[in-house]
């Protein structure tokens, strides 16, 4: 990356309501008034050739001025973190964070009070990661105050200045930055990085846990995690945030990625966090309670930890049977995490290559799979003399048990006959 690139010619910079933004806050020049500028993530992923999504900006203006003239403008402003100098500003349906320039004064490691300013080099100097702080102005121009640019072309995460002090002022960091490492790094991580973030270790124990799984989920999301987990691993950091894949390794994440690629399957973080814990439902149930899970993750990863082991070798038959009792998804993650792992053995193992392509198998029946309907119901035993209560939901249930066993092939009348 030669020179300042810019991100001028790029489409997302040529947004209508950004060039609206930047007239509204950028007409009275700095000297008689503020200044506005797109900062962090669009401008990183603008130089990265990546994706822009979210559009944030920086600028000199108090809080309070970024609301009267949005409203003035007939802009709809929202004070979403208007304490810590945070207002949104909606225009055609499209949100735009508005951040003033700010220094933290104190901080305890989780929370700051801040001071608001007009220094573009200490709210440069204040942020956490060096390509997170690199400004486009009006005109498109990158403005790098902290040698961002240079850590964009290395593809190197890196702590503004003193890595420990950027760390203690949010203990979050440290996995923010594996995160960061994930997404955007290659090689080597900074050594000065990985140090603190071993020092610091101990201090996540005192993170809502909303806010470290929030950061494991988005770093498992990653086109591919195995390399910052190594390092988390190696730093300890991973033992202290997720305890049970200290015993069990991560070195099936590599296979589960070859496999996405290779198969076409979307990331999916939940999977990548079954392939590197044990199946132990009781351990599971700890890590969704501990983590705070979404009820819906948490049922999930219980339901996997429950479910057998992938069979290569079960009939079509007794897989319906499998998946009508546990539902296709636990069958599918078992499935899904069996034919990684023979992938991995099949170019020196003739039995696993046949076993892969069983489970291949196996996992696009599950896929295509439409749950039969019980063709008996209890109006149907009342009518056969039944009384509603226990004893006919008992025997209700030993009608469908028969009909499972029999592929589902048993009709209603060959099943209402068993009860004369």
């Amino acid at each position: 990356m030669s020179g300042n690139p810019g991100v001028a010619g790029q489409d997302w910079f040529s947004n209508p309501a950004l060039s609206r933004i930047f007239a509204l806050f950028n007409e009275d020049g700095e000297q008689d008034g503020g200044e506005i500028r797109v900062v962090g993530g669009a401008v990183r992923n603008a130089l990265m050739g990546l994706a822009v999504s979210d559009i944030d900006l920086a600028t000199t203006w108090p809080p309070e001025d970024v609301v009267s003239r949005a409203q003035a403008a007939g802009i709809k402003a929202v004070p979403t973190g208007i304490d810590h100098g945070t207002v949104t500003l909606v225009i055609d349906g499209q949100g735009f964070e508005i951040t003033t320039l700010r220094h933290d004064a104190e901080t305890d490691g989780r929370r700051a009070k801040v001071h608001f300013g007009r220094d573009w080099q200490v709210d440069a100097e204040r942020r956490d990661f060096t390509i997170n702080a690199l400004y486009a102005d009006q005109h498109g121009d990158v403005i790098d105050l902290v040698g961002g640019l240079a850590d964009i072309e290395a593809r190197l995460v890196r702590f503004i200045g003193a890595a420990d002090a950027r760390i203690a002022e949010d203990y979050l960091r440290v996995l923010r930055y594996f995160r960061f490492d994930a997404h955007y790094g290659h090689g080597r991580p900074d050594p000065e990085a990985l140090k603190a973030c071993a020092r610091a270790r101990d201090k996540l124990s005192n993170l809502s846990a909303e806010r470290v799984w929030k950061e494991l989920k988005t770093l498992l999301c990653a086109r591919d995690p195995g390399r910052a987990l190594l390092w988390m691993r190696q730093t300890g950091v991973l033992t202290a945030v997720l305890p049970e894949t200290e015993k069990w390794g991560i070195d099936s994440i590599a296979g589960l990625i070859s496999t996405e690629a290779a198969l076409d399957w979307e990331a999916d973080p939940m999977l990548r966090l079954m392939a590197i814990i044990p199946p132990d439902p009781a351990r599971v149930r700890e890590l969704a309670a501990r983590l705070r899970l979404s009820r819906a993750e948490a049922v999930r990863l219980d339901e996997w930890a429950e479910a057998p082991n992938a069979d290569p070798h079960m009939a079509i038959t007794a897989l319906d049977r499998l998946i009508y009792s546990l539902g296709c998804g636990p069958v599918g993650d078992r499935i899904r995490l069996a034919l990684v792992s023979a992938r991995g053995k099949a170019e020196s193992d003739p039995a696993a290559l046949e076993q892969s392509a069983a489970l291949n198998r196996q996992l696009a029946h599950a896929l295509k799979w439409r749950r039969p309907v019980f063709p008996v119901a209890g109006a149907d035993l009342i009518a056969h003399g039944h009384e509603p209560g226990p004893e006919m939901g008992a025997t209700l249930a030993a009608l469908e048990a028969r009909w499972v066993k029999s592929n589902f092939t048993l009709e209603k009348e060959a099943l209402l006959s068993t009860l004369n």
